[in-house]
């Protein structure tokens, strides 16, 4: 519980072809044998995380992956979950033997590159051999710093420890505030969090309790109610609240019973904006409007949680948006990490607020959604344009409602 959680640190992968010592040098970096080390080639099967503290980086998680020059079906899995883990990669550590260098590495470099991913080479094995001068010239011209290392000795990993606080790009160390640029300091957000079936017993989620934080670390307070109490607590407050949000699926009543006067929002679309990027999110949910029944809807879970009566994704939005739109949609809900590679199926996607997974990899699939020419919104959005909500729900953030109306680029 006190553990910083996963989509708050900086993801570093470690990646190459099999057996360059991509475990090793995870070992090394992290001063615990977490990784299973061997000389036979394709050891490590299935990504492998570990959180650590990083100073002066602070909380980071480093993913150790299988050898992207796998063979056979296996390793064609193998290789798609080693992809899979470039959605969320923050910065990448591009392990080669030093002394070998192919075209399987500049073409890993490439695709890392054009993905924005900061990348730093690592030559490893420098006690059999040196790694081309030439070529460390050509990377460095290039921006791409590297280090030579033995991981098996525990060489290079102060090196690249150095080198990662030198790549890290500034936004991804300090990150965006989820609401206390909404609310200045001194004043008062109303949180309005129901209590339902799938809250972990004797706390709040995790999106409330960010909320929470975000607020006391910029010198403004909350005060937490229950949706059948919020009436009773303005009426208390001697000054209105500078703002007041809500959990989305109490926005109808919330909508009812705060003043005109007050901006309202919800937990989900406030992580829209610090997770991802609340202008396609807006424009997305205009496309409700246009969904007929039949269509497909891709309804995007980062959450694990085991889905009970009344669930959020499976349920509540499939009803609301039914009864928007006046008969059945087709409705697919994917969890966790995955994510469809091909979304032309999909007439909509319907990404959840994003808690749970990182920044780096929401962005990824607003973009893949973009590349598809596929509509993505978010449950909030998608909530209050189905229960007739959307302009108030979206008054406190009119750059990006302005945005969302001139024509996408």
């Amino acid at each position: 519980m006190k553990a910083t959680p996963r989509s708050l640190r900086l993801h570093i992968a470690i990646l190459g072809r099999r057996n360059v010592g991509k475990s090793s040098l995870l070992n090394a970096l992290v001063r615990q044998s977490v990784s299973i080390v061997s000389a036979t080639a394709g050891t490590t099967t299935d990504p492998v995380e570990k959180p650590m503290e990083m100073l002066p980086l602070g909380p980071v998680v480093f993913i150790d992956t299988a050898g992207l020059d796998d063979t056979g079906a296996l390793g064609e899995q193998r290789m798609r979950r080693t992809r899979a883990v470039l959605d969320r990669t923050d910065v990448a550590l591009l392990v080669t033997e030093a002394g070998t260098w192919t075209a399987f590495e500049d073409t890993l470099l490439g695709e890392l590159r054009g993905r924005g991913i900061p990348v730093i080479v690592v030559f490893n094995k420098e006690d059999l051999a040196a790694p081309d001068p030439a070529l460390c010239d050509r990377l460095a011209a290039g921006g791409v710093p590297t280090v030579r290392a033995a991981a098996c000795d525990g060489l290079g990993a102060a090196e690249i420890r150095e080198a990662l606080v030198s790549v890290v790009p500034d936004d991804l160390l300090d990150a965006p505030p989820i609401l206390a640029d909404l609310v200045p300091p001194g004043e008062l957000a109303v949180l309005v969090v129901p209590i339902d079936k799938e809250a972990p017993k004797g706390r709040i989620i995790l999106p409330q309790v960010q909320a929470i934080r975000d607020l006391l670390d910029h010198e403004a307070g909350c005060l937490v109610v229950k949706e059948d109490g919020l009436a009773g607590a303005l009426a208390r407050l001697r000054t209105p609240p500078a703002l007041v949000v809500t959990d989305s699926q109490a926005f109808a009543k919330v909508a009812a019973v705060t003043p005109p006067d007050v901006p309202m929002t919800s937990f989900s679309i406030l992580f829209s904006r610090a997770k991802g990027d609340l202008v396609a999110f807006v424009r997305g949910a205009g496309a409700i409007a246009g969904l007929q029944p039949g269509d497909h809807v891709l309804v995007a879970e980062a959450c694990s949680h085991h889905p009970i009566t009344g669930d959020i994704g499976r349920q509540k939005i499939p009803a609301w948006l039914n009864a928007r739109v006046g008969g059945e949609l087709a409705f697919t809900t994917v969890q966790g990490h995955d994510f469809p590679v091909d979304l032309s199926p999909y007439r909509l996607v319907v990404h959840c607020g994003s808690c749970m997974i990182t920044r780096r990899e929401v962005l990824t699939r607003v973009l893949r959604c973009r590349e598809a020419g596929v509509p993505v919104t978010n449950y909030g959005m998608a909530i209050a344009w189905s229960l007739g909500v959307f302009d108030r729900a979206l008054a406190p953030f009119p750059d990006a409602v302005a945005a969302a109306a001139q024509p996408a680029c």
